[in-house]
């Protein structure tokens, strides 16, 4: 006769279920605003972004850029011997820049007097929470909390594609793609959204061969398609190959290589690999939690539904990150965390989508705020646009990345700003003028009258707001006429 294990009960004030982007912002805020805060986390604190996203991925992505800037130094009258990329030493220089932020993250939830449960929470009522603590963890093996409060902020996985199941090792999430030993020389991707196109710029630069495949008639569905053509013509010159409108059929492993089998418009493709990452979306991580004994609904996908404030339809209870409507980005939860812990601590506070920006780290970067032109035109706004090219820029062409240009909308009526978009250098830097832009209800004239350094990259924005009224210094423009909707 096995001995069963008794739960632990305790009360909590606040318990935030996840210490992702969203859960451990969340937690610190509620906690400055003088909540007894609990925070379970299954695996590390940071969850994905910190430890296997965001951050690791972007570590690599400048790796990778600095490698291709060295071998393209040339150019300038720079030259480099015996150039080599020793991933090993990359990894461990990676993983030394995570450690340092998760390691900040837990003296913070101590400076804060914050309490971190390691475990795996499952709801049993509305208000409790029973947490199977992790192997080797000093806690109570079950833990049983009651909370006035709840945040669930449990993030989301890769979506699998049947018949590619992940292996660990040769067919991949992004996740496993970050950590291996050395760079492949043939990689192929499935999937030409935002990860899978970081991914595989990225790998290029390291010098893999990339293949990447996307079922939709374009990559990146929902950018501006001026953009996106642009960032395709510099995939090509990077020897990417893309493939739209293709679906991934079958991968076979033989010989430690990977036959990928795919139909194209043109019929029937093959291309032997040895790695294959699949990216084709990310799903909620709302299954095992519970959510119908707290009676939380969740639609046919798990994904939460809240209100303005972040509530769910349980009032007490909150939900933040992934787990709610897209998109699907850190700073995005972090938002999403800091108006939950207000209205929690007993503010009023009520989110506001309408200045959220996106970058996407692909070469040249990508970066966006506010409407498109299709967007606006569809929203009733006869439009301006203004654009400058980084070709144009004294200081892009001082960088030796003239690629790109930034595009700027106004509402034609008011000069107001509805939306920039961009592909250049540094340009999800660039992208914060926009967003405050858009934030504060500027104009295109209060951009274009304000001084910009030169030379500096964000005096392509001063340019484009002018570009917006004909005005631009350097560029020729002709007369345009409005965009109105149809």
């Amino acid at each position: 006769m096995v001995a069963s294990v008794e739960s632990k009960n305790d009360k909590k004030e606040v318990v935030v279920i996840g210490a992702g982007p969203g859960g451990y912002v969340a937690a610190i805020r509620l906690a400055q605003l003088g909540k007894k805060v609990t925070v379970v986390e299954k695996e590390v604190l940071g969850g994905v972004c910190l430890n296997w996203g965001c951050i690791p991925s972007k570590a690599m992505i400048y790796a990778g850029s600095l490698y291709e800037k060295i071998q393209q130094a040339g150019e300038m009258g720079i030259y480099v011997d015996n150039l080599r990329v020793e991933m090993p030493k990359l990894q461990q220089w990676k993983d030394s820049v995570v450690k340092k932020l998760t390691g900040g993250i837990g003296q913070l939830f101590k400076a804060h007097g914050i309490e971190t449960i390691y475990g795996t929470a499952r709801f049993t009522g509305p208000k409790q929470l029973e947490v199977q603590t992790s192997q080797g963890a000093s806690q109570e093996p079950r833990q049983t909390l009651e909370a006035d409060y709840f945040l669930i902020a449990t993030g989301s996985s890769p979506v699998q594609v049947p018949g590619f199941p992940f292996d660990g090792k040769q067919i991949v999430d992004s996740k496993e793609a970050l950590s291996w030993s050395e760079v492949p020389k043939r990689l192929a991707v499935i999937g030409g959204g935002v990860i899978g196109l970081e991914m595989g710029t990225m790998f290029a630069k390291l010098g893999s061969q990339v293949t990447i495949l996307e079922l939709a008639p374009e990559i990146l569905p929902g950018v501006d398609q001026e953009i996106v053509q642009m960032l395709r013509r510099s995939l090509k010159k990077r020897g990417i190959t893309v493939h739209t409108k293709t679906e991934a059929k079958l991968a076979l492993i033989k010989d430690n290589k990977i036959h990928l089998d795919f139909e194209t418009p043109k019929g029937a493709e093959a291309i032997e690999v040895d790695k294959l990452l699949v990216s084709v979306g990310r799903k909620p991580n709302t299954a095992n939690l519970g959510l119908d004994k707290a009676g939380v609904q969740v639609n046919e996908r798990g994904v939460i539904a809240v209100d303005s404030q972040l509530r769910t339809n349980v009032p007490h209870i909150f939900a933040i990150g992934d787990i709610t409507a897209p998109p699907l980005l850190a700073h995005k939860a972090s938002k999403e965390g800091l108006v939950a812990a207000a209205v929690i601590a007993g503010s009023k506070e009520i989110l506001d989508y309408r200045a959220m920006p996106a970058a996407i780290f692909c070469t040249p970067e990508i970066a966006m705020v506010g409407l498109t032109e299709e967007q606006a035109v569809s929203a009733g706004y006869q439009i301006k646009v203004g654009k400058f090219p980084f070709a144009a820029s004294g200081r892009a062409l001082s960088m030796n990345e003239p690629e790109g240009m930034v595009k700027m909308i106004s509402d034609a009526e008011t000069d107001i700003l509805l939306g920039v978009h961009m592909i250049g250098p540094d340009v999800s830097e660039l992208i914060a003028e926009a967003a405050l832009g858009i934030e504060m209800g500027a104009t295109t004239e209060d951009i274009a009258l304000t001084v910009h350094t030169h030379p500096t990259l964000p005096e392509t924005m001063m340019e484009a707001a002018e570009a917006v009224h004909n005005l631009a210094i350097h560029i020729f423009q002709k007369e345009k006429p409005l965009v109105t909707a149809k």
